[in-house]
């Protein structure tokens, strides 16, 4: 046994010797003297700079964490002062064991189990609730880019039999892209809590271009080349559907995911994935087919050769914008696409002139013009673009590609009904084959992580179950031996 002496006065107390510990359920002994003081540091104001200044200071938490600040200032004197039978842990220990202020009348009524499983069980009732929503956006997101994307194909198609002008076509339907910030500002205004007006949002959405926002040098070394790619990639496209049924240009199109992977990985040094290279082998394979489909005639040829450059302008279009813009909020994407259409009206007008006067692309009155399917392949198309680059919002990336996957089968069964398609066992293996690497081109990065995940869960719950099944048996087996030899002892 030894005496504990404190500076200045008589030995306050004893304490055990050491080797011994003290049991967690017996309180170290308390700086008495100066407990009213450490209770009044709680009501001490600190400053908002010091505060501000030594906000990873211990110190500043504990004196404004109310009594479980004074605890810790409390167990750090008791540290200081070399108080023998002081164990860190056993106050800790009883801390944790103090009940939590109750929040609500609510609460304090349920015991704690009850409380804590109320809370998850909820928790996890509102993540479910919040995927359903999000699923059954992304259905709805599904079938508007397959209907848009295999309507807009179709009515182009039907356009050309009355008014065969695809780059007028194209001009005529890219103008309406000027129609993206007006639409997006249309929406800040209903959704907003801070409103905006025209010209402030325009600005905030110019400091996507740079801090000098859009300037005369910005708009024609960054903005016109995505313009004259983004008139390529449809002007291929709707020559493609004169040449060749909308089935094969529809699903050739899909080849420009692959496109995508290997130009991004080449410029952009994404990581490399063997599943994709899969995938880019798969499109390739899938062309080759689709043109030994038809027997290598001069049409078909050459129709297959424009949706591959009209793929290869749209994978073109997506990484340089990605190298050098990056990555755009929803309303700088919206400011783009609309300085797209207003370059496509300065710029590209021209073209279409052109084309007429040299009877190019000639019609003979504009009252032959089939106004009501150019205005109609139009809004598709930009409803297409709109819920492509906006859906993500309110559902899943991967949903939305989906859409495009789907309008192959819907344009193949009304090429079925309304052309002269022959679905030949080459043709079919083609489609299944670039449809197919299209979907390896949507798995995640870490998809081999999540299988292998899957598949040890699986295992374990197979384990298991084995043993819970083991253990039945066994326990049916005492049961039934208890039975057959019963006690006779009293």
């Amino acid at each position: 046994m030894g005496i504990r002496e404190f500076p200045g006065g008589a030995p306050r107390g004893k304490s055990i010797a050491i080797g011994m510990r003290r049991s967690p359920d017996v309180s170290p002994r308390r700086l008495s003297d100066i407990s009213p003081q450490l209770r009044q540091l709680k009501y001490l104001v600190v400053d908002e700079a010091i505060k501000e200044d030594l906000k990873w200071s211990r110190s500043v938490e504990d004196l404004t964490s109310g009594p479980v600040g004074l605890t810790s200032i409390e167990e750090r004197i008791l540290r200081i002062t070399g108080y023998y039978g002081y164990q860190p842990w056993a106050a800790s220990y009883k801390r944790e064991e103090r009940p939590r202020e109750s929040p609500g009348p609510t609460e304090a009524q349920a015991p704690a189990g009850t409380e804590a499983s109320g809370r998850t069980s909820h928790f996890c009732w509102r993540c479910s609730k919040a995927q359903l929503k999000k699923i059954f956006w992304g259905v709805a997101v599904v079938l508007c880019v397959c209907s848009s994307w295999a309507g807009s194909t179709q009515l182009a198609k039907l356009t050309f039999r009355k008014f065969d002008a695809p780059f007028t076509l194209t001009w005529f339907a890219t103008n309406w892209n000027s129609l993206f910030f007006p639409l997006y500002y249309a929406g800040h205004i209903c959704k907003s809590a801070e409103k905006q007006s025209v010209k402030q949002r325009y600005r905030e959405c110019c400091r996507f271009f740079g801090d000098n926002g859009l300037t005369l040098k910005v708009f024609f070394t960054k903005a016109a080349p995505f313009g004259v790619l983004w008139t390529l990639t449809n002007y291929l496209y709707l020559h493609a559907i004169k040449k060749i049924n909308t089935t094969d240009v529809s699903v050739l199109f899909c080849c420009n995911k692959a496109f995508v992977f290997l130009l991004s990985w080449i410029v952009l040094r994404d990581r490399f994935m063997g599943v994709r290279i899969v995938a880019a082998i798969l499109a390739i394979a899938g062309i080759v087919m689709m043109t030994y489909a038809d027997g290598f005639h001069s049409h078909s040829v050459i129709g297959i050769a424009l949706v591959v450059g009209s793929a290869s302008m749209s994978a073109l279009y997506k990484v340089l914008f990605k190298l050098l813009l990056g990555s755009a909020k929803f309303g700088e994407a919206a400011l783009f696409l609309s300085i797209l259409g207003v370059f496509n009206i300065l710029f590209i007008t021209c073209i279409p002139v052109i084309l007429y006067f040299t009877k190019v692309e000639y019609w003979s009155s504009f009252n032959d013009i089939p106004w009501g399917n150019l205005c109609g392949f139009s809004v598709l198309l930009l409803t297409f673009n709109i819920v492509l680059n906006f859906g993500i919002a309110v559902t899943y990336p991967t949903l939305m590609s989906l859409g495009i996957v789907l309008s192959v089968p819907v344009n193949a069964v009304v090429d079925h009904y309304t052309s002269k398609i022959v679905f030949n066992g080459v043709r079919v293996i083609a489609i299944i084959i670039i449809c197919l690497g299209f979907l390896l081109l949507l798995l995640p990065e870490e998809w081999d992580v999540w299988l292998i995940k899957l598949l040890t869960r699986l295992k374990v719950r197979k384990k298991e179950e084995t043993a819970e099944g083991g253990t039945d048996l066994g326990s049916g087996s005492q049961n039934k031996n208890r039975r057959a030899h019963p006690s006779f002892a009293r």
